[in-house]
């Protein structure tokens, strides 16, 4: 018996109290949430620096685009080699390429191809303090898209959040077209605006297609993404010599820079990374959590991009980017509740068939 008290404590195994298991679990989310912002606001103001930057002074924003979506194959067939060792990098798939499937995934990769060079086209000539309320509309074209594809309907209160985005938008437009035209840039804010509202509708479209060709990647999302760049690096070939990018890289000084291909280098690789912090966010949070923390990075995002090129916006031009944020919110928190309720609704249901 006295042997056995003597053992007694090294087989006491201490457990984790409450209060520290929440702490961990809170530092997991602050670093998650942190990551998130980091990489998102770095990407885009990388992008508008590769894009409208007197530095760089490349107009082919389709090659940047190209050349992105190049990088991002390359990093996913390096994940799916290297990464399966690492316990963070344990979802990337074998790096197994169908000939049958890639054209089966056209349809979704061409909407793809929109929506990440329309978004490049928008930062050109917006800029990144305009971003924002610029492409502020997927939320409308994701009402409006679900019901004339998918035939479904929203609520009231959603529509009324809606609304706010729209306005906000608008006065948005107004507000900065006044400063374009002092400027003499109402040009660059028309292209700006038309590339916006194009961007919107392709993230709309590219989120309805994605629940459709998800199935044929068996839900994995990092095989699909696999696919999409593979596909949109082969689509954009045609494009860059349509629009006449090609003879443009020719005559370019800084072709054999190695500090412009890094930048370059660099922003494939903020594309990739912002996939997987988004990913990761949505899982150690919720995707109304991801939702709330999206538009908190974007009044962020502004609020630098003004900062840091001393600009001055007025009163109402603020007040339109709080209409975009505020009502892109609400509609997140309203959609939440009313999938929430719907699902008890469906259980409930579910519980009266069995009884």
């Amino acid at each position: 018996m006295a042997a056995e008290k003597e053992r007694e404590p090294d087989t006491v195994i201490k457990m984790p109290t409450p209060k520290e298991t929440l702490k961990d679990s809170f530092m997991k989310i602050a670093v998650v949430v942190a990551a998130y912002w980091v990489v998102s606001i770095s990407m885009v103001f990388l992008n508008s620096y590769l894009l409208s930057s007197k530095d760089v002074k490349l107009d082919a924003p389709l090659f940047i685009t190209f050349s992105q979506c190049v990088t991002g194959v390359v990093c996913l067939f390096l994940l799916s080699k290297f990464g399966s060792g690492m316990q963070f990098l344990d979802e990337f798939p074998a790096f197994q390429i169908s000939t049958s499937l890639m054209l089966q995934l056209l349809p979704l990769s061409a909407v793809f191809v929109g929506m990440i060079a329309f978004n490049n086209l928008c930062l050109k000539y917006v800029g990144v303090a305009f971003y924002n309320v610029g492409r502020s509309l997927t939320t409308i074209f994701n009402v409006v898209l679900s019901y004339l594809i998918l035939r479904q309907g929203t609520s009231p209160r959603a529509i009324i959040c809606c609304s706010a985005i729209i306005g906000g938008f608008l006065l948005g437009v107004k507000q900065e077209n006044k400063s374009a035209t002092k400027s003499g840039n109402d040009s660059d804010l028309f292209l700006g605006v038309f590339f916006g509202v194009s961007a919107s509708c392709c993230v709309a479209l590219n989120a309805i297609f994605t629940k459709k060709f998800l199935p044929l990647v068996e839900g994995n999302l990092w095989r699909l993404q696999m696919y999409n760049n593979l596909n949109a690096s082969l689509l954009f070939l045609p494009l860059i010599f349509i629009f006449g990018e090609f003879s443009v890289l020719m005559k370019y000084p800084k072709l054999s820079s190695l500090s412009f291909w890094g930048m370059m280098l660099l922003s494939g690789v903020m594309g990739i990374a912002i996939a997987y912090v988004t990913g990761l966010q949505i899982r150690v949070t919720s995707p109304l959590t991801h939702n709330v923390s999206g538009t908190a990075k974007a009044c962020a995002q502004t609020v630098l991009a003004v900062v840091w090129a001393s600009q001055y916006k007025s009163f109402l031009w603020w007040v339109s980017n709080v209409m975009v944020m505020c009502g892109s919110a609400a509609y997140t928190f309203v959609r939440q509740r009313e999938m929430q309720i719907a699902r008890a609704q469906e259980a409930a249901q579910a519980s009266e068939n069995k009884a």
